[in-house]
């Protein structure tokens, strides 16, 4: 079975495809770093939105997502966002939790696996 793989760079790809599978790294905000949470998460999903396409899928075939916040107490501010985002009756399988990211302006990371 091939595999597929867009935006590589030495040390990851942001998007692997194998088979029906897609695979995205984690997504982070670069525009909207150090801004809020619900800005970080609406540029992230946008960027997923993106990968997704450019690997023949869309959020409506979603598998599974981890979310990843620097602070639980953002949980419902990200999920609003979320919540406008993800296809209606196709929601993924879903982990949220906290954890410190890469650099100190990130303060939202979403990884997806999605069906092609």
């Amino acid at each position: 079975m091939t595999i597929q793989r867009f935006e590589t760079g030495p040390r990851m790809s942001q998007v692997v495809v194998h088979g029906d599978t897609v695979y995205l790294a984690g997504i982070v905000a670069n525009k909207a770093a150090g801004k809020g949470v619900a800005e970080q998460t609406q540029e992230v999903l946008a960027i997923i939105d993106g990968h997704l396409a450019k690997a023949g899928s869309d959020k409506s075939k979603l598998l599974t997502a981890t979310i990843y916040l620097t602070d639980m107490k953002t949980f419902a501010e990200m999920n609003a966002v979320w919540d406008g985002w993800v296809s209606a009756g196709n929601t993924p399988a879903r982990a949220t939790v906290e954890a410190r990211l890469a650099a100190p302006p990130y303060n939202v990371e979403i990884m997806v696996t999605a069906a092609r």
